[in-house]
């Protein structure tokens, strides 16, 4: 295994994408300790800039504390849809400066940034100040003291959105759509922000980006939602009616969204008093008939094995939704890894096939979950859906999705089945399951090795029988082409999955305007692996790179346990917090070319 890696610093000092007076996407922090408001101000630019006809990507970022203490709004906004960070930042405005030279290796600058902060609030950190940034004071304070019944995040909401060309009316009507508070204070705020948007006009000014008439193919107004928001909102497009589940950073909001949203379409979510019930209680209604979920992160999934095993045995549809996080155990819950792969695809005890999907992008986060809820519900088995930090709480501009039907559950028993055994060994390895109450079909589901009538049974003949029955079921269903993306036909191939897929889309094509051609395989399905399709993807492929965000390689290890690899496989990972960058990763991918063709040179 060959494992690449680039120099930081060569992703901080290359030339900023938008040299000049346009450019096709502007990267903008705003920064400030708990209470400053620096995340509502971005997300109002955020929505500001999808008034505007743009789209844009904003990512939460704060201290190890999860509440209070620094906080930072990391924004980028831009022509086209985007999945992913740039690799450095031309604005950055702090509302004051508690503890931000925390976030130094977060946001990074280079020699065209600007940074803003109040003189009041002493001077900026010299850490920000290395690569040659333009360093600007502003008086937020005064002016906000000056505008009675203000607030200072409107100020720079006004002096951000101004910077980066965004027009005057798309601010305001972000500002009250999002009002929920007295017309006083309504007006006061809105003075905030023109009086932050006439400041912006004496500063340095950025490259600016030219608004968009695009509209998706509907012509509707785009989205702007979360990882974790639009995962909700593929669980209740693909059927789910039940949730129950244990509060979990980053999983939370996911649950918060899904319950009042549930209530209107006639489910239910329950709160459970932890991670063992929630996914308990899951497996009951599903046995019921209700399709149901849970979500959670790293720790909380630890402690569901024993539960999803049980799903595993008795042929329990349900949904467990990771939004990973660094660990291993409590770890760094308010930053992204994705560390649980390994867990997630190996971590339960005995033979337990079980599915495990992972969407790569924020957009796509509802359209994988719905998939998950569609599979589980066919296949009668558990499916695993691994989002994560940057994915669930980053909140982005996306093109409407379009609509999917929602697939009821399938082979359901009818009453009085003839010979009715709920287990029976079925070429596809799926048999009819009843629901409750309905005559002549009653069973025990547990979670005993069991022959084909439900008896609970330690013969070798039953166990047997089961264990290819619940293999077969996953191995041969038809998954058609969702189980991968694949762009490209080069004969270099880059694997990857979830929101890695964002940097390194981006960084393939960077490296394909240096003369680096090369085929990328983002992973959809990660359990089981598709053998004969993986086969045909890689058809004419001389070598391969695995991508990730994690310390250990997992992606790569699990790739090489089940297929043969061409080549010798090279791997490009590191952990979290730090997402990964599309130069880092482009650099990674022109060495790694380099490299090939020296030795085919030798050869």
């Amino acid at each position: 295994m060959d494992v690449i890696s680039s120099p930081e610093v060569a992703a901080r000092e290359a030339p900023s994408e938008g040299a000049g007076n346009e450019c096709a996407s502007l990267s903008i922090a705003l920064a400030g300790s708990g209470g400053s408001g620096v995340m509502t101000a971005g997300t109002l630019l955020l929505d500001a800039a999808a008034r505007a006809g743009l789209y844009g990507l904003m990512v939460r970022t704060s201290g190890p504390q999860i509440r209070g203490g620094e906080a930072a709004a990391l924004l980028r906004i831009g022509r086209t849809p985007l999945e992913s960070l740039d690799d450095r930042f031309d604005l950055l405005l702090a509302i004051d400066w508690l503890n931000i030279n925390r976030f130094a290796d977060e946001i990074p600058l280079h020699a065209g940034s600007l940074l803003l902060g109040d003189a009041d609030s002493g001077a900026a950190p010299e850490v920000f100040l290395e690569t040659g940034t333009r360093s600007v004071s502003l008086p937020l304070k005064k002016m906000v003291k000056a505008i009675p019944g203000s607030w200072i995040n409107m100020v720079a909401l006004g002096v951000a959105g101004a910077l980066a060309g965004l027009p005057a009316q798309a601010l305001e009507a972000a500002v009250r759509a999002s009002w929920k508070r007295s017309a006083d204070a309504l007006e006061a705020n809105l003075k905030a922000l023109q009086a932050g948007i006439a400041a912006a006009a004496d500063l340095p000014a950025l490259p600016r980006l030219a608004p968009s008439a695009k509209r998706d193919a509907a012509g509707g107004a785009r989205w702007l939602l979360s990882g974790n928001e639009a995962a909700g909102a593929g669980a209740l497009r693909g059927g789910i009616r039940f949730v129950a589940a244990y509060p979990i950073t980053p999983a939370t909001e996911m649950l918060e969204w899904m319950a009042p949203a549930l209530t209107r379409i006639g489910g239910s979510l329950l709160q459970a008093e932890d991670e063992l019930a929630s996914v308990n209680m899951i497996i009951g209604a599903s046995f019921g008939g209700v399709p149901s979920l849970t979500a959670t992160a790293g720790p909380g999934l630890a402690l569901m094995t024993e539960g999803i095993g049980l799903a595993v045995a008795s042929e329990t549809p349900i949904v467990v939704v990771d939004v990973m996080r660094g660990g291993p155990s409590t770890g760094i819950p308010a930053k992204s890894e994705q560390s649980d792969l390994s867990f997630a695809v190996s971590g339960l005890h005995g033979d337990a096939p079980r599915l495990v999907v992972a969407p790569s992008s924020i957009s796509d986060c509802l359209l994988t979950t719905a998939w998950a809820v569609e599979l589980a519900e066919a296949l009668q088995a558990p499916a695993i859906v691994l989002t994560d930090q940057f994915m669930g709480q980053s909140r982005a501009i996306i093109d409407k999705p379009e609509a999917e039907p929602v697939a009821p559950r399938r082979l359901v028993a009818e009453a009085h089945t003839p010979d009715y055994k709920r287990y029976r060994d079925t070429p596809s390895g799926v048999s009819p399951m009843a629901i409750p109450g309905t005559p002549g079909t009653e069973y025990t589901a547990d979670g005993l090795e069991h022959s084909e009538s439900a008896i609970p049974s330690s013969q070798a003949h039953d166990h047997q029988l089961q264990l290819d029955k619940r293999e077969r079921k996953l191995m041969l269903h038809d998954y058609g082409s969702r189980w991968a993306d694949v762009e490209g036909d080069a004969p270099l191939a880059v694997i990857t999955f979830g929101s890695a897929s964002g940097p390194v889309r981006e960084a393939i094509a960077r490296a394909a305007v240096q003369g680096v051609k090369v085929r990328l395989v983002v992973l959809r399905l990660l359990a089981p692996l598709r053998e004969a399709a993986f086969a045909e993807v890689l058809r004419g492929v001389e070598r391969v790179m695995v991508i990730e965000q994690n310390h250990g390689a997992q992606l790569l290890r699990h790739l090489r346990g089940t297929l043969d690899l061409p080549g010798r496989p090279a791997s490009f990972h590191k952990p979290g917090p730090l997402p990964l960058r599309p130069a880092e990763v482009c650099a990674a991918l022109v060495a790694w070319a380099a490299i090939g063709s020296a030795q085919k040179e030798k050869a």
